[in-house]
C-alpha cells in the first residue's frame, strides 16, 4: 500500500456557471457566460449553462454524492452575479443564503468547504465598464470578497481568491475563446494585471473577516520542455514558460514581471516599452501579498518547437508527445505534475501545495447494464495520483488532491460535448451515475493511498 500523509485533504472540483443553471432565479444578475453563451457561434453546440446540472435545485443530491464518496473537502465557486447582480452596491440575500445554505449541508456531511471566489463568471454590468481591463473592477472584487467572506467566514476557513488567471486574460482577452470574447493584448495585459491586484488586495480583507483563514490562489500551470536541445527550441521553451507560467507565478512571489517576457511582447508588438502602463506605485507590494498556499490545476504538458526556423534546419526532435491523448486532444502525461510540483516547491518555495484540479475528458457514456466504465480515466485517475505520491517522496508539501470534476458539465467554449466528471450526467433527465472512476476514488479515500488491486 502506498499511502498519503495522514491529514491529506481528498476532494472534488466544481465551478458555479459549469453546474448551477438558474441563471435568472432569485435576483441573480447576468454573467459575461450568460452574455457570451447567447451570442451565435461562440458555443461548439450552440448551448449555455441556463440549466446546465441544475445544481442550484439538486445540491442535496450532489452533497449526498460526495459523502457516498467520502470525500474531505469540495471545492467549489460562488457566482459573483447571484452575490452582486451589477457587481458591487446592491446584495441579492438570496443568493447568499443559497450558499450559506449549501456551506451548511457540506459541514453537515462531514466535507469541508473550500470556496472559489472567482471562476470566470463576471457580473456582465462590471464588463460593460471595462471588466477585467478596467482597474476599478480590483476594487468591486474587494468589495465582493468582502462581502462573501463576512456571511461564510464563520464556517469556510479555505479561500482561493481566483482559477487560473491565465485563462481570465488570455482566453477572454487575447484569443477571444472565452467569454467576454476580446481580442485585444493590451487589454489581455491589463486584465491579467488587474486580477493578480484584486487578489493581493482581497487576502488581507478575507483575513480579518476569517479568523484563522487560509488564503491562496489557483494557477493553471503547465510544465514545458524543447523538442531539441537547439537553441531555438530552448527558447521556445523559455518564452512559453514565460508567458504561460512565470508571469503569474513570478509577480505573486514579489519578483515582480520577468523582464525577458516583457521583452517578448515589445517583440510582438504588445507592449509599447518596458513601462507597464497599468502598473502603478504599490502595485507590486500588494500582488505579493503572503498567502497561505498555492492551488495547482494541471492537465498536460508543452513540447515547445520553434517556428522562427524551418524544420529542415532545426535539430532532429528528442522529446516526442505520446499518442496518449485525452478528448481535449491533451497529452496525458502523468510525471508532468510531479516535474512541476517539485519545480514549484524548488523555485519559489510556496509552502503548502493543492492540486486544486486535475481530470481528463471522455466521452464513455452507460452500457448496457448501466454501468459507465470508464476505463481511460481510471488510468489517468492512479497515473496522476501516483506522480502526487512522487512529488511527496521528493520533499513537496503537497496537501491535497481536488479530482475534476465531480460531475459531468457545461465545459465552457466547448457546451456539453466534453465529459470530465466521476459522475456521468444524463442531461436530458439530470439522473446522475458514478463511473467507475468515481468508485476508485472512492476506495482511494477510504484507504489514504493506493495499493496492487487498485492499480490493476
Amino acid at each position: 500500500m502506498q499511502r498519503f500523509p495522514h491529514d491529506f485533504v481528498w476532494g472534488v472540483a466544481t465551478s458555479s456557471y459549469q453546474i448551477e443553471g438558474a441563471v435568472d432565479e432569485d435576483g441573480r444578475g447576468e454573467s459575461i457566460w450568460d452574455r457570451f453563451s447567447a451570442t451565435p457561434g461562440k458555443i461548439a453546440d450552440g448551448t449555455s449553462g441556463e440549466v446546465a446540472c441544475d445544481h442550484y435545485h439538486r445540491w442535496r443530491e450532489d452533497v449526498e454524492l460526495m459523502r457516498w464518496m467520502g470525500l474531505k473537502a469540495y471545492r467549489f465557486s460562488i457566482a459573483w452575479p447571484r452575490i452582486l447582480p451589477q457587481g458591487r452596491g446592491r446584495v441579492s440575500p438570496a443568493g447568499l443564503d443559497f450558499y450559506s445554505r449549501l456551506v451548511d449541508g457540506l459541514l453537515e456531511a462531514r466535507i469541508e468547504p473550500v470556496v472559489t471566489l472567482y471562476h470566470w463568471d463576471l457580473p456582465q454590468a462590471l464588463q460593460d465598464q471595462g471588466g477585467w481591463a478596467s482597474r476599478d473592477t480590483v476594487s468591486a472584487f474587494v468589495e465582493y470578497a468582502d462581502i462573501v467572506s463576512q456571511k461564510l467566514g464563520d464556517r469556510v476557513k479555505r479561500w482561493i481568491t481566483h482559477n487560473e488567471p491565465w485563462c481570465i486574460s488570455v482566453l477572454g482577452y487575447a484569443n477571444g475563446e472565452h467569454a467576454p470574447g476580446i481580442k485585444d493584448w493590451s487589454q489581455a495585459l491589463a486584465a491579467a494585471h488587474h486580477v493578480l491586484l484584486s487578489h493581493g488586495q482581497a487576502v488581507p480583507v478575507i483575513r480579518a473577516n476569517v479568523p484563522g483563514a487560509e488564503v491562496g490562489i489557483t494557477l493553471n500551470l503547465v510544465p514545458a520542455e524543447p523538442a531539441s536541445p537547439s537553441p531555438e527550441d530552448q527558447d521556445a521553451c523559455r518564452a512559453f514558460d514565460g508567458g504561460f507560467n512565470r508571469w503569474y507565478l513570478d509577480p505573486l512571489y514579489g519578483r515582480g514581471y520577468p523582464k525577458d517576457v516583457i521583452a517578448d511582447h515589445i517583440a510582438e508588438g504588445r507592449l509599447a516599452s518596458e513601462t507597464l502602463p497599468f502598473v502603478r506605485e504599490g502595485d507590486l507590494a500588494d500582488m505579493a501579498t503572503p498567502i497561505d498556499f498555492l492551488g495547482v490545476n494541471y492537465y498536460n504538458r508543452a513540447v515547445l518547437r520553434s517556428d522562427r526556423i524551418p524544420e529542415s534546419q532545426n535539430a532532429p526532435r528528442t522529446v516526442h508527445v505520446s499518442d496518449d491523448k485525452t478528448d481535449m486532444d491533451w497529452e496525458v502525461y502523468a510525471n508532468g505534475l510531479t516535474r512541476l510540483l517539485v519545480r514549484l516547491h524548488q523555485d519559489y518555495a510556496p509552502g503548502r501545495l493543492y492540486v486544486t484540479e486535475n481530470g481528463a475528458a471522455y466521452a464513455t457514456g452507460p452500457d448496457a447494464d448501466g454501468r459507465v466504465r470508464d476505463t481511460k480515466r481510471v488510468h489517468y485517475l492512479r497515473t496522476h495520483l501516483e506522480a502526487s505520491l512522487e512529488a511527496i517522496k521528493q520533499g513537496v508539501p503537497l496537501q491535497g488532491y481536488f479530482a475534476w470534476s465531480l460531475m459531468d458539465n457545461f465545459e465552457w467554449a466547448w457546451g456539453y460535448q466534453k465529459r470530465f466528471g466521476m459522475v456521468y450526467v444524463d442531461y436530458a433527465t439530470q439522473k446522475r451515475i458514478p463511473k467507475d472512476s468515481a468508485h476508485l476514488y472512492r476506495a482511494v479515500v477510504a484507504r489514504n493511498g493506493l495499493d496492487v488491486e487498485l492499480a490493476a
